[in-house]
């Protein structure tokens, strides 16, 4: 284990779930903390507020343009591939700022820390074991069965010249993304569930359980 600055211990105490967007991390960490006394870290808050804050700090430190891209620029006029390496390109920035959250935590016990942006590459070098961090990821069926019945899965929310073009570019930026977090999982012994919907939250959250119960009954 990578010898990384943690002066409250509570980034070697953190459990992590990281893996695709609509796969149900969320309510499964969620599920977990409550049945186990846990604290719950939610990435995807922090990267829409505090994270956006220092995103435009860092541009103005480096000299860049602060505009943002416009819908159509971000969703229509671009490859999923060109998507795709941008978003794992920004992955490792925006990891820093995740540890500089979690150092400023303390617990007596494990928390949960979970998001898509908690890529097995980055969070492999502070794990004492494997088995702290499981990376969800959805089979193609499971994929469409949240677009079809997850509004927040089926539509963009913002106005772009071809929706569903747009629409199509962020299921397969989504779908690529998904597939690169279980090559990295599984080429560094990380435990990969697919979801395909044969399990309710409840049951995932019991297999996720399963796999973090060593570390729980440490602090129990």
């Amino acid at each position: 284990m990578a010898e990384i600055w943690d002066p409250h211990g509570s980034l070697h105490r953190m459990l992590w779930i990281g893996g695709a967007q609509w796969c149900g991390k969320s309510t499964v960490s969620e599920l977990l903390a409550r049945e186990h006394g846990l604290t719950v870290y939610h990435y995807d808050y922090h990267d829409a507020r505090g994270h956006q804050d220092r995103r435009v700090a860092r541009r103005v430190a480096r000299g860049e343009p602060l505009g943002e891209r416009t819908p159509d620029e971000r969703w229509v006029g671009r490859s999923p591939r060109e998507m795709v390496e941008e978003t794992l390109a920004g992955f490792p920035v925006r990891f820093a700022w995740v540890l500089d959250d979690l150092r400023a935590l303390y617990t007596g016990r494990p928390a949960i820390a979970e998001g898509w942006g908690l890529r097995p590459e980055l969070v492999a070098p502070l794990l004492d074991s494997p088995g702290r961090m499981v990376v969800l990821v959805p089979t193609e069926d499971f994929r469409q069965h949240q677009i079809r019945t997850f509004p927040r899965a089926g539509r963009l929310g913002v106005t772009v010249r071809d929706p569903d073009r747009a629409q199509a570019n962020r299921v397969a930026r989504d779908r690529m993304v998904a597939e690169d977090a279980a090559r990295h999982a599984r080429r560094l012994g990380i435990r990969v569930i697919e979801i395909d919907g044969s399990l309710d939250a409840a049951g995932v959250a019991a297999e996720v359980a399963e796999q973090f119960a060593p570390y729980l009954e440490l602090y129990a």
